[in-house]
């Protein structure tokens, strides 16, 4: 067995038990309080009923998620070869999140059902930044990478200023939905719906987007290396990003913009050896889905509300991050 089939294997390993074990975290201190609680999940209506509409579908949310955000965040850097690049610098979760927020102030996200409302929203300001994006960085029948990042930067500043702007206005009660949701949480996740239509999206993107590991693999020596190998650079980076786009639409629409996945994920898995894309494009979609579901039971632990997801990957992250990179200075310096 490869190392990269090994990260993958464990990769998988650790996304099911993520799985397994965020929906039971919280509710107990100890292990007599934990067979309390698992009795009191099981043995009661309400227990069923939070096991099964609240907890099981927020972990499915988080699995579904994660892996989305990681999987962008390989994609973009493969398309740029810019370690750096992730959703959020290419402005497509600016521009899903500033659809998000103009709906919420201005009603529109209460004419449709949230499940149905709330995607359509995010993927069309997704596009809308696809788009522009791609436009603004087309350069006769190209899209150099460096102007492509350029201009997704720009459109970040611009649309996370509208975000603001659009905040500022808005009445107390938007104001505080609008900020909690932008600090990323799973708290659409009641009931099946949610986990339902980002797995559905992160299902379609994944096929779409693992066949073209080989191709990025070329395109790490450049775009005159990989079309000498007989790849069609411009099919694969406007798929890939397109793709990529548009599941983080979906998942920004529900989710909001949670940071961190998408840089740190691939960049761990990187430190543990694995660069062959077809590889680590599964491999992070699995190790950001098993992160992610982690990090949302582990904030049913902390004392006191809740802390949205959004900010407990960053704490928890941050340290594990910089831990594994000393880690990685001190074996090769």
């Amino acid at each position: 067995m490869t190392r990269a089939q090994a990260i993958l294997l464990g990769a998988l390993a650790f996304a099911v038990a993520a799985a397994i074990v965020s929906p039971f975290l919280g509710g107990w201190k100890d292990l007599r309080d934990l067979r309390a609680y698992l009795t009191f999940l099981f043995s009661t209506e309400e227990g069923r009923f939070i096991f099964y509409e609240l907890r099981l579908p927020r972990t499915l949310l988080a699995l579904g998620v994660g892996a989305a955000l990681a999987t962008a965040g390989v994609i973009l850097q493969a398309i740029l070869r810019n370690p750096l690049a992730t959703e959020y610098t290419l402005g497509v979760a600016s521009g899903s999140a500033f659809a998000v927020v103009l709906a919420v102030v201005l009603g529109v996200d209460a004419l449709l059902p949230a499940w149905i409302g709330q995607p359509v929203v995010g993927m069309a300001g997704a596009v809308l930044v696809i788009s522009l994006t791609y436009r603004a960085a087309r350069v006769r029948d190209r899209v150099p990478p460096h102007t492509l990042l350029l201009a997704g930067v720009a459109l970040t500043y611009l649309f996370s200023a509208m975000i603001l702007a659009v905040q500022y206005r808005a009445t107390p009660a938007d104001a505080a939905r609008i900020l909690r949701w932008l600090v990323g949480s799973l708290e659409t996740a009641h009931g099946w719906a949610a986990p339902a239509i980002v797995g559905a999206a992160v299902a379609l993107g994944l096929t779409a987007l693992l066949p073209l590991g080989r191709a990025f693999n070329a395109m790490g020596g450049g775009e005159e290396a990989a079309a000498g190998v007989g790849v069609d650079v411009r099919r694969v980076v406007r798929r890939g990003y397109l793709a990529a786009s548009l599941i983080v639409g979906v998942v920004v629409a529900f989710a909001g913009p949670i940071g961190f996945l998408g840089l740190i994920v691939p960049h761990t898995l990187r430190l543990m050896g694995l660069a062959d894309n077809r590889y680590l494009i599964p491999s992070a979609a699995l190790a950001g889905g098993g992160f992610l579901a982690l990090c949302d039971g582990f904030a049913n632990l902390l004392p006191g509300q809740q802390l949205p997801v959004g900010i407990v990957t960053q704490l928890v992250g941050g340290p594990f991050f910089l831990a594994l990179l000393l880690r990685e200075k001190r074996r090769m310096y």
